[in-house]
């Protein structure tokens, strides 16, 4: 048993495809964690021992599962069917709840967990330690509306938000994107929730003051920075871009690409050849992606959650290439992003080398409205978080 004085947070990060899930727990976790509080991480991330945590931050490792679908997913790696390797998830995830009964309960996104695994443990929080804080975090857009219903209602999940949590963080603006307005949440839901604003990455201050600069401005060539998440869908942008620069050797920039760690060994290591045959920098894997975004004037890359958190929090004006499918939220995310001139974007079916470069040489002829839209662009969401723990800490919620 842990002693009096500390103070016991458990996160759920279900983690069935690439990083962003385990990423976001991580950033939250280490802006939370301080003097008496211990965090454990719930996770199926198969590279989470990759990453440098703060002391007082632990994981505990369910076994993996693959996303094949909206619905059907697999184990990662051991050798059982489904319904047995979530019955082992299950029976970890409430056996670690129980013993290390924690005072506040963090779910990332899915209501009820990877296929209602987060619901024995939910009940019993309720039933059993109501003082414990059970919290629900949710990115700001999901998928469109009507999937997103839908979903909901298949896998009754307002119900869940309703009778189980305590409260609702919406990771994002209510004036960018309104879930409660697109996604019809009911008063008795939508009062729970808490909208925080965007989640910065831990460079943001020493970013936030780096002067901007325009390509024109730049003696040496100006560098581009090319990421895909965690890779394992991202391999068209790669390759187009590869293609880009074969096809324009006297293309105006130096680049650089991080695959990520979930792109197919075979196709990484073509990539790598092509890469380094025409002077581009490729990278598998970075522990901290703010520094090779501290290091670049202009960001392509795919439109998740995670990856545009990190690009405003180095303030990197961005190309984002959306995948629509099987969720459309990259896409969504792209269109309002563009909107309020915080992004351009090309769609995932116009993606050509050709486009691709006319779509670089236009952002980069001026960059400063960009760099204006994104100076005013609040990144609340770390402060917001340690604001409701204080006051969870102090017994005022």
């Amino acid at each position: 048993m842990s002693a009096p004085s500390t103070y016991n947070i458990l996160m759920y990060s279900h983690d069935t495809y690439g990083l962003g899930h385990i990423r976001r727990s991580l950033a939250i976790a280490s802006q939370l964690v301080g003097e008496g509080v211990n965090i454990l991480i719930l996770t199926g991330s198969p590279i989470v021992g990759r990453f440098n945590v703060p002391e007082g931050i632990d994981f505990v490792r369910i076994p993996g599962m693959i996303k094949k679908s909206n619905t059907v997913y697999l184990p990662h790696s051991i050798k059982v069917n489904a319904r047995h390797a979530l019955h082992i998830r299950r029976n970890i995830i409430t056996a670690t709840a129980r013993a290390f009964d924690p005072a506040l309960f963090i779910v990332d996104k899915v209501p009820l967990g990877l296929k209602r695994e987060v619901a024995p443990t939910l009940k019993w929080f309720r039933k059993t330690r109501p003082q414990t804080k059970v919290i629900l975090g949710l990115r700001d857009i999901l998928d469109d509306a009507e999937s997103t219903r839908q979903e909901w209602e298949e896998r009754g999940d307002l119900e869940a938000m309703d009778k189980l949590y305590s409260e609702i963080w919406v990771y994002g603006i209510q004036d960018l994107y309104d879930p409660i307005k697109e996604y019809g949440i009911p008063e008795s839901i939508s009062k729970k929730m808490l909208f925080t604003g965007y989640i910065p990455r831990f460079s943001f201050k020493k970013a936030a003051t780096c002067p901007p600069s325009n390509f024109s401005r730049n003696s040496d060539k100006p560098r581009v920075l090319v990421t895909i998440g965690g890779g394992g869908d991202g391999f068209p942008v790669l390759d187009t871009y590869l293609r880009m620069v074969e096809q324009n050797p006297g293309f105006p920039f130096r680049s650089s690409m991080v695959c990520g760690p979930f792109l197919q060994p075979q196709l990484r290591d073509e990539l790598a050849l092509r890469a380094k045959a025409v002077g581009v920098h490729f990278t598998n894997f970075v522990k901290k992606m703010e520094k090779q975004l501290l290091q670049a004037d202009l960001v392509v890359g795919m439109g998740g959650y995670n990856t545009i958190c990190e690009i405003l929090s180095q303030r990197k004006p961005c190309l984002i290439i959306p995948r629509d499918n099987p969720r459309r939220e990259q896409l969504i995310r792209a269109q309002i992003f563009k909107e309020h001139g915080l992004a351009d974007y090309l769609p995932w079916g116009e993606l050509t080398p050709d486009n691709l470069r006319d779509k670089i040489i236009s952002l980069a002829a001026d960059l400063t409205p960009y760099h204006e839209a994104m100076a005013r662009f609040p990144m609340t969401g770390l402060e917001v978080m340690r604001q409701r723990l204080q006051t969870f800490r102090g017994g005022e919620a």
